[in-house]
């Protein structure tokens, strides 16, 4: 059975907005419904009760259950207030729900009479009573001033007490004088009402004389408070002059930030009350005639919440009951406990007092529903719990001991004996058939157990644990079998090893046959799991080796392999060392920078078991191609050293640097980078390469070098300079160039005579300084074409395709000549149809190829030097020949007799417009040689010896004319397999 959750009320309040008579109020149907539900099938409706009496619900038509919930409607302010509680059932017992109060907010009219004036002097201090009227709920005031909406505003004269209602006004003035109406409200209806007015008039008799203040409005002397509600005090006071306000607690301790003062100190506001807010206050009026003082105390109070409960329980017939609840409250609560709803009272075997519930030698009617019930004057708090009582025979079910339990031999073993037994049973051992006795060896235990000190072999056998109470016997038998110690005969050892490597670590067992062995091993204190690739358990029965696969460093560390059997647990240990090349090196940085030299500094990284020996620097910049190993002072960089200078470096350049450590196993992965950083800038120190140059036009000196590269120059605003000299003269001429790519300078000047020699160098700068020149090279000015022409110009054609070309070299020429050019084109009226072939000056001959056959071509000759060329003779004309036949050799046949090999074939007939057959060309070649041999016929047949060698030939057959050879045949494949093969080749 479960507990009652929850009471809860939902109350729904309608008012019409002219209601005009508290009976009005209650004309349309109001609906209060209380839930009342168990977390059980109840066995019975729940029962209601109002003001501690039971409500009949079959005599009141207005009240009705639904589900455990009670229905009120047409709700009644007189007949339904008050305190509403409800009883609920299940098979188990009864609880109580908490309480729950119904209260009803309403605000009557104020009578109708009229109201006596109040007559005062000015300067006097007066009091108008509100009278409000009967109301239920919280209420506030106001007061209209003559007539609606002109309020009475308060201040340091005029105070509204939302306690009493009523006005206060601390002097008399004449614009105070008029009629005054009290205006109630009640917060939770939002009715209000209006009092009838009262006039307020001043007296002839003359003006009231200045007198000490008069407090009138005060606080209790003791005023209780909740936590963290907000607490209001009010004080006002009469006087003449107008007394002044202030507040302060008894202890003299200052008001914390969160307090507030309204309405010219006539209001102290407390918010969020704690206990630290308790004590003495003091509200002290004060004017040129006196004061007065009023006090009060602030007590905190707060409603009861459980600190310690009781939880469901059950117990065995005639045992204890002992059950304590604790709350803490202010005042302190009192305790109430019930069963099944009702009030328990101390008796003959019930024990009630200060929370404390016992209960001796517990019955079977003792079974039910508890609760607890701590209360003060601020609230009550209940608290269930179930209390079952069980009586049964003894019943090992679920509880019965092994039918087979296995023990090593020397140690101790325990047979628990634990039956279900309500009240507790009795216990007999018996081994077979005897009864077991206490002894030096064996213990019995009040709680039934059975312990058998360093047994042996004669200690097997069967064990049998009876048990009795007043309800039944039972028993439950089994089997003690007592083995020989299992012994680890070879287990792992220490190791070091090198990553990358694979090992065994045995586990070898000697164990008693009937025993079941397993193992398994565990690493730096975590089991290994199957499935991880680096790990396998191989062996049999009595071998649980482990093989561990190319092994990683972070595979070093202790190894534990266990072995476990039915009695015992054993285990190895080794600690395997694992030694691979060093691990990256730490923060690399760059301390001091020249223009060739680095300080580096770096931290070490793990020597992963061996120690290191050495570390290796490597650079990067932009103009390389990945990393490069560089010089360093040291030169050896021990493994206890910290800090090299990197030098040989190139200045203004950007350079990232990684170290790299190296132990006995190899070298380690780089450190991570350096941040990048530039060499200071220097003089050029490289001078450019392959200075040389020549050629170019008339009156000009043609100077070309290689580029210094970038990473050689050493700063900004690099350039070069060019420093040249004709032969004989010794000053130099200096030009300068600021491009850094600059690879070409040429100097133009009418003075300078053709292919005159000239010394030339080429140095460079930057803005640091003038660096090397290059050594000096000798080039010559640009030269003149050629003025002379070939003579003797004439040509024929060789076959369709080809043209010879034969002129006469020139005698004499004051320019130099390197060759001759041959121009040569099909017709004047097509430029792009121009070629061109250039020969040496020594030659006078050229052969033009890849021409068109059939087709007239125009051809000149002249000479050219790096100028240019020169003039040239008119063009002559010369026509290539008719192309050879299209048609090659067809219906070759061929007889092979002996080495003797005879070929015939149809013969070829030229067209119109090619070129005559003037006979037939065979090329052939062995099949495992390179060498191709020829072999012209007249006639359409031909005889060749091939070689003795057992070997195949590749035969072509081509057609011969003035037009050149024309396509070849299908390829003649020949294979010496008889002395005589005759085969057509061909169709």
């Amino acid at each position: 059975m479960k507990k009652i959750t929850t009471l809860k009320f939902v109350l729904f309040s309608l008012q019409p907005a002219n209601s005009s008579t508290p009976a009005q109020m209650y004309s349309v149907l109001f609906l209060l419904q209380g839930s009342c539900v168990l977390h059980s099938p109840p066995v019975r409706p729940p029962r209601w009760s109002l003001n501690g009496t039971l409500i009949n619900l079959g005599l009141d038509r207005r009240r009705r259950l639904s589900g455990g919930n009670l229905i009120i409607s047409s709700l009644d302010r007189y007949q339904d207030v008050g305190m509403y509680q409800c009883m609920a059932f299940n098979t188990v017992g009864a609880i109580l729900s908490r309480r729950a109060s119904l209260q009803f907010a309403y605000l009557d009219h104020f009578k109708v009479h009229t109201r006596s004036a109040v007559s005062v002097r000015e300067g006097q201090g007066v009091v108008l009573l509100c009278g409000t009227p009967t109301s239920s709920g919280d209420l506030t005031y106001a007061w209209v001033f003559n007539e609606y909406p002109y309020f009475v505003q308060q201040d340091s004269r005029r105070f509204v007490s939302q306690q009493t209602g009523n006005l206060y006004v601390a002097k008399v003035e004449p614009s105070d004088v008029g009629n005054y109406t009290c205006v109630v409200m009640n917060s939770i209806t939002k009715g209000k009402v209006q009092s009838s007015p009262t006039s307020l008039i001043l007296r002839t008799d003359g003006v009231m004389g200045e007198y000490e203040p008069k407090i009138e409005v005060n606080f209790p002397d003791n005023v209780p408070a909740a936590k963290g509600s907000t607490v209001t005090l009010e004080c006002f006071a009469l006087g003449n002059p107008v007394p002044e306000i202030t507040w302060k607690r008894a202890n003299g301790v200052p008001f914390p930030s969160k307090v507030k003062m309204k309405y010219s100190n006539a209001v102290l506001e407390i918010p969020s009350f704690q206990q630290d807010d308790t004590g003495g206050y003091e509200c002290v009026v004060e004017n040129k005639m006196g004061k007065n003082i009023a006090t009060g105390r602030l007590a905190f109070y707060a409603k009861p919440q459980w600190m310690q409960a009781m939880k469901d329980t059950t117990l065995a017939i005639e045992e204890r009951l002992y059950w304590e609840c604790r709350a803490n409250g202010k005042p302190k609560p009192s305790y109430t406990w019930l069963k099944n709803g009702q009030q328990l009272l101390s008796g003959d075997r019930i024990h009630v007092e200060d929370g404390v519930l016992s209960v001796a030698a517990l019955t079977l009617a003792d079974a039910g529903m508890y609760q607890c019930v701590a209360e003060n004057k601020h609230g009550v708090i209940y608290f269930v719990a179930e209390l079952m009582v069980l009586a049964s025979p003894p019943d090992f079910t679920g509880n019965v001991l092994r039918a087979l339990l296995k023990a090593k031999a020397g140690t101790t073993v325990t047979l628990e004996c634990k039956p279900q037994a309500y009240p507790i049973a009795s216990i007999l051992w018996k081994k077979g058939n005897l009864p077991i006795h206490t002894s030096d060896r064996i213990t019995l235990s009040p709680d039934g157990t059975l312990r058998l000190a360093n047994v042996s072999r004669s200690d097997a056998g069967s064990y049998t644990c009876f048990a009795r109470n007043r309800f039944g016997m039972s028993s439950t038998t089994g089997r003690l079998l007592v083995t020989d110690p299992t012994r680890i005969t070879q287990g792992p050892v220490d190791m070091e090893i090198i990553v990358g490597e694979s090992i065994v670590l045995p586990c070898q067992v000697a164990s008693d046959p009937v025993l079941d062995v397993s193992f398994s091993w565990a690493f730096n204190g975590q089991l290994i799991a199957k499935g991880d690739g680096h790990f396998e358990l191989v062996g049999g029965r009595t071998a649980g080796d482990l093989m561990i696969r190319n092994i990683q460093l972070y595979h070093a560390g202790k190894y534990i392999c266990v072995v476990d059997t039915d009695v015992e647990s054993l285990s190895a240990v080794a600690v395997l060392i694992v030694k691979g090349p060093p691990s990256p090196p730490d923060s690399v940085t760059v301390e001091e920078v020249t223009d060739s030299t680095a300080q580096l500094a770096w931290s070490p990284g793990r020597d992963n078991g061996s120690p290191i020996t050495n570390y290796l620097i490597q650079t990067r910049t932009p103009f390389t191609v990945g990393w490069q190993r560089v010089n360093t002072v040291p030169e050896l960089i021990v493994g206890n050293t910290l800090t090299a200078t990197v030098v040989d470096l190139n200045a203004w350049v950007e350079y990232e640097f990684r170290v790299l450590a190296k132990n006995s196993v190899g070298v380690g992965e780089p450190s991570p980078v350096s941040v990048k950083t530039r060499t200071e800038d220097a003089v050029p120190d490289a001078a450019p390469g392959d200075v040389g140059g020549g050629g170019g036009s008339r009156s000009e000196l043609v100077i070309t070098w290689e580029p210094v590269p970038e990473e050689l120059q050493n700063g900004e605003s690099f350039g070069y300079i060019i420093a040249f000299r004709a032969f004989g003269e010794v000053s130099w001429t200096h030009v300068a160039t600021s491009a850094p790519g600059a690879s070409r300078y040429v100097y133009r000047n009418d003075s300078i005579a053709p292919f005159s020699p000239f010394h030339v160098k080429v140095g460079t700068y930057n803005s640091k300084g003038q660096g090397p020149f290059s050594p000096v090279v000798t080039i010559y000015s640009a030269e003149t074409e050629p003025s002379g022409m070939p003579a003797g110009v004439w040509a024929r054609s060789v076959s369709a395709s080809e043209i010879e070309v034969n002129w006469q070299a020139l005698s004499f020429s004051p320019e130099r000549v390197l060759g001759y050019e041959v121009v040569y084109w099909e017709d004047d009226t097509k430029p792009e149809t121009m070629g061109k072939v250039r020969v040496p000056w020594n030659q006078t001959s050229v052969t033009v190829s890849g021409l068109a056959g059939n087709t007239q071509y125009f051809l000149t000759v002249s000479a050219f030097n790096t100028a240019g060329t020169g003039p040239f003779l008119p063009a002559i004309n010369v026509t290539t020949k008719k192309p050879p036949p299209a048609q090659p050799p067809l219906n070759v046949e061929w007889t092979l007799i002996g080495f003797q090999l005879s070929l015939y074939w149809e013969p070829v007939v030229a067209t119109e417009s090619e070129s005559e057959v003037t006979g037939y060309q065979l090329s052939y070649r062995r099949r495992r040689h390179k060498e191709v041999k020829t072999l012209a016929t007249a006639n359409s047949t031909a005889e060749l010896t091939l070689a003795e060698e057992d070997d195949d030939y590749v035969i072509h057959i081509q057609t011969l004319s003035e037009g050149g050879l024309g396509p070849a045949s299908d390829p003649i494949r020949i294979h010496q397999l008889s002395k005589r093969v005759v085969h057509r080749c061909g169709g």
